[in-house]
């Protein structure tokens, strides 16, 4: 009996060590497993990505098989999905037009693109602006001024406002009438009359595109990047419509012409030409308006005077007694002065012929003085020396020019 006691606990043990065992072993292969799954799962992204590397290459193994493309100009349409074109190169083809590209949308003097071989029309390409013309947009308004912080030039700013804002803000007050409105307007007066501040004020008013460009910087170096220029400038204008051109120094390319003249004068004249035939020529302007600036009108060319290009003439004049004493109210309407230095009737007699501009200079040198014996009221006996440094300075120096001219 105790011999088979013996024999039955040794086969319990065996039984339960060979359970252990296959328990271990089990949870052995379930590890193996989840590994196995791991790497599975791991390398089926592997092989995701590569797939998708691969269809990247071979696309871009299939551009760099396809022609160059060549820039071309659009210059009619034809039907039947035609189109002719003029080649970078020179010469004019009759061409077809892809699927892709919509054939309605084609206008003349688009840019596209043009297969090498087969010269079709494969893709639109954007009109090109020079980046130069492209900053001339003024992106952000001059805030700063506004047609409250102009003084004296109530004529003027009403017939600037009913030729520059009335049209783009009540375009149906002109068909009413039955006249078009004027195209341009141009500024002419003395330095400081406040020829810039009027158009900065038109720009902080008006919801349009401004673009601002001074007339020297469409004198260039080389033959025919002035009127490039003028070109991209109007091109830019007609796509942002409405919008405002604002040409100041015009003088600087609107001189008149002259028979005698040098290699640089005549690249000016070509810009001026092109300046004349985009002021008034085939090309219709639509919501653009265009001011322009000058303190030598007596020198500008008479063909960019007359009436289609500059429909009025604005002068701007020195302030008058009344609009002096405004434009001192606007300059002083942030600065401490004491009671008799607020009374600006007293600088009317002695600022006779004195411009916006010089006024402005004499607030500012009234406040140094005031700075300089370190006091924050600025007095009467402040603008008095003010106005005899700005006023007599200004004469000397005017005097001074005269001797060495």
């Amino acid at each position: 009996m105790a011999v088979e006691k013996d024999r039955d606990s040794n086969q319990t043990i065996e039984k339960e060590k060979d359970s252990n065992y296959l328990i271990t072993y089990t949870r052995h292969l379930e590890r193996r497993l989840r590994n196995l799954e791991s790497t599975k799962s791991k390398l089926e992204r592997e092989l995701l990505s590569s797939q998708r590397d691969l269809t990247n290459l071979r696309q871009e193994l299939d551009r760099l098989r396809q022609p160059p493309l060549i820039s071309a100009t659009v210059t009619d349409n034809l039907p039947d999905n035609r189109a002719i074109v003029k080649s970078s190169s020179g010469p004019s083809f009759v061409v077809n037009i892809a699927r892709k590209v919509d054939s309605k949308k084609l206008k003349v003097n688009d840019r596209v693109a043009l297969n090498q071989r087969t010269f079709s029309i494969m893709e639109a390409l954007p009109s090109i602006v020079d980046p130069f013309v492209q900053v001339m947009e003024i992106s952000e308004k001059p805030t700063e001024y506004s047609y409250e912080d102009i003084g004296g030039l109530e004529e003027q700013l009403q017939e600037v406002r009913e030729t520059v804002e009335l049209p783009l803000l009540r375009p149906e007050l002109f068909e009413k009438v039955g006249i078009n409105p004027p195209k341009g307007i141009l500024l002419f007066g003395s330095p400081g009359t406040g020829k810039t501040l009027v158009a900065k004020a038109v720009a902080n008013a008006t919801n349009a595109t401004f673009i601002r460009i001074i007339g020297s910087e469409l004198v260039q170096k080389f033959i025919g990047e002035g009127a490039r220029m003028v070109r991209e400038l109007f091109e830019m204008a007609r796509n942002k419509t409405p919008a405002i051109i604002f040409i100041d120094e015009l003088d600087a390319i609107g001189s008149k012409r002259l028979q005698v003249a040098t290699s640089g004068d005549r690249e000016v004249q070509r810009t001026l030409m092109q300046l004349l035939s985009e002021l008034d020529g085939f090309n219709n302007r639509g919501d653009v308006r265009i001011i322009g600036a000058t303190n030598r009108p007596d020198i500008l060319d008479p063909a960019l005077l007359r009436p289609g290009r500059f429909d009025r003439l604005i002068e701007f004049p020195p302030p008058n007694e009344e609009a002096r004493i405004k434009i001192f109210e606007i300059h002083t309407k942030s600065m401490n002065l004491d009671k008799k230095a607020k009374n600006f009737k007293n600088y009317i007699s002695s600022t006779e012929g004195a411009t916006g501009a010089e006024i402005n200079a004499i607030v500012m040198e009234a406040g140094m003085f005031a700075i300089r014996r370190e006091s924050d009221i600025i007095s009467f006996a402040d603008f008095q020396k003010a106005i005899t440094k700005v006023i007599k300075g200004s004469k000397k120096s005017h005097a001074r020019f005269e001797l060495y001219a």
